[in-house]
């Protein structure tokens, strides 16, 4: 029985073999049939609902294989402060917000931009206490690696005269002998964001790994599960089917799964054990379990996520040479080398899939030197493993990712030349040399390596296709940076098929074809008629996760 067909529309399949059609057909949750418009409408029976799509674009799902879902959900009730480089034009914003929550227990404004404290000879805790000096207040970075907290905030969190930091996470002090408000990578900011209102829940993936201690409450699991269907039906309006988390823990797992046993649990997500730098490596028996008890239709795990760097505006990113405007900083390794190798090698030999935060050249070297001991130690075989981010890279290790078999995961939108960020300034982060091999998705490409994209939400919004317009028509910088602009149907492929085969769901959805899940997504329009730089402004009409609309625009 066919209980949903979709005609008149013009489909792209992301099957080689048959890349366009004009209708398709959905029984329960499988693709049952596509092909012709003429041939498809003929499956229709009485029960069967019926959508004109009207010439629009029919496209797999969308697979955003790089967020943060339950910060990103929480996020999505926060202060949000991203685009702002005033503190003048924050503060009325933090009054307004902080007057409403009374019992707020730390005020917490999201997607802060660098450009707020840079050239400022104060420090940021007591620029925050000007804004707002008797409630605990924090800033958090749009890319998840830098808090700046204020006075009480700091006191709260038992910070405010240091502390002992894991490698790689620092509590700034300044000349006074108090924290100067800059708390830099999870460890530092960790004991901040457990202030907020969730308890820091919604972190605790991304700051520990851990689960939470004491364990959450019914009430407050309850409270957790409504957060991520919030983000949940967020994520569905842009199209979006799948998400590759890349932080988690017990926890996590356990909220998705119960939703999904609840029938409450609209889209796919694979969600990962998260390996700190400090953890014992006998904790990766953790990642075998998640990877054993974990393996439904919708919630999945069996891979190990790990930390090589933070990034460049903290210059906490690990590179070759020190940064040009910070002589004798060239950022620092969150793992030991020999202990992330071996981490490696255990994870590999598990079976399971590895992926690791890499923005700085020589992390990227670092990661793919674990990868090869793996591969020495316990032989070839197809892993699929992955580099996130990749923000620059030597073109010798350009050659290893393709000797190694290495996937490319990016995002478009974290590029300067996508125009969300400020490109960096001359001389700061990045040499004159290092343009031609910054965020270099289509010289990767062009040797054949994998490349999947994604948002990384809530570091930007996860909006797939204004990501999809910066891959396909980014920003001229000049001459010192390279074009690296993507073909449309290539970048599609990196949204969709790719990124299901890197997490070795190729044969379950990620294309369009009989058999596989029923998994798609409607535009308002057809894409390929679409001018490339109004990318961004072609809207969802309709998400579609296991035979089920999930989303639907009133205009459908």
């Amino acid at each position: 029985m066919t209980d949903l067909i979709l005609l008149n529309a013009r489909i792209l399949t992301m099957v080689p073999d048959h890349p366009r059609a004009e209708a398709i057909a959905i029984t329960g949750q499988r693709i049952s049939a596509i092909g012709k418009t003429a041939e498809i409408k003929t499956l229709a029976e009485p029960h069967t609902n019926v959508i004109d799509a009207g010439g629009r674009t029919i496209l797999p799902g969308f697979i955003d294989s790089h967020v943060h879902l339950f910060q990103g959900s929480a996020e999505l009730d926060f202060l949000p402060v991203g685009g702002l480089t005033d503190l003048a034009d924050i503060q009325p914003k933090v009054h307004d917000y902080a007057s409403m929550r009374a019992k707020e227990p730390l005020v917490l404004g999201v997607g802060a931009f660098y450009d707020l404290f840079v050239g400022l000879g104060t420090p940021p805790r007591l620029l925050l206490d000007a804004i707002l000096p008797d409630r605990p207040f924090a800033l958090l970075a749009a890319d998840l690696h830098t808090v700046w907290a204020n006075t009480a905030a700091l006191e709260k969190a038992g910070l405010l005269d240091g502390a002992d930091m894991p490698e790689g996470s620092h509590v700034v002090m300044g000349d006074d002998g108090l924290a100067n408000g800059i708390l830099l990578e999870t460890g530092a900011f960790g004991p901040v964001l457990a202030l907020s209102r969730t308890g820091g829940r919604d972190m605790l993936g991304y700051v520990t790994g851990n689960d939470p201690d004491p364990a959450a409450t019914k009430a407050e699991r309850e409270a957790d599960k409504l957060l991520l269907l919030k983000g949940i039906d967020h994520v569905a309006e842009h199209g979006i089917t799948t998400l590759h988390n890349m932080d988690g823990n017990f926890y996590l797992l356990e909220l998705l799964s119960e939703l999904e046993a609840e029938g409450r649990l609209n889209i796919r997500v694979q969600v990962p054990m998260h390996l700190k730098n400090y953890d014992p490596l006998d904790r990766l028996q953790e990642a075998a379990q998640m990877h054993e008890q974990y393996r439904s239709e919708k919630v999945w795990s069996g891979r190990v996520k790990m930390f090589m760097d933070g990034v460049l505006e903290s210059r906490t990113a690990l590179k070759s040479r020190p940064y040009p405007d910070r002589p004798g900083i060239q950022g620092e390794a969150v793992f030991d080398s020999d202990r992330f190798n071996e981490a490696c090698r255990i994870a590999d030999a598990m079976g399971l899939q590895i992926s690791v935060h890499a923005v700085g050249d020589l992390a990227v070297s670092r990661v793919l030197d674990g990868y090869e001991y793996a591969r020495k130690c316990n032989g070839k075989r197809d892993a699929r493993h992955r580099i996130e981010h990749i923000e620059v890279i030597s073109a010798a290790d350009i050659d290893r990712m393709k000797r190694l078999d290495v996937v490319a995961s990016m995002q478009p939108r974290h590029a300067p030349f996508a125009g969300f960020f400020e490109p960096p300034q001359p001389n700061t982060v990045l040499y004159d040399d290092e343009y031609v091999r910054a965020y270099a998705w289509q010289t990767l490409r062009e040797r054949a390596i994998p490349l999947a994209f994604s948002t990384d939400w809530p570091v930007v919004p996860v909006d797939v296709m204004a990501n999809i317009q910066c891959a396909v028509a980014p920003m001229d910088l000049g001459p010192s940076w390279p074009d690296q602009s993507q073909t449309l149907m290539n970048t599609l492929d990196s949204y969709t098929a790719v990124n299901a085969w890197m997490a070795f769901r190729d044969q379950h959805h990620g294309s369009l074809k009989p058999g596989l899940a029923a998994d798609l997504v409607m535009l308002d329009g057809d894409i390929e008629d679409c001018d490339t730089n109004e990318l961004r402004d072609l809207p969802v009409a309709l998400t579609i996760c296991d035979g089920t609309i999930i989303f639907v625009d009133g205009a459908v």
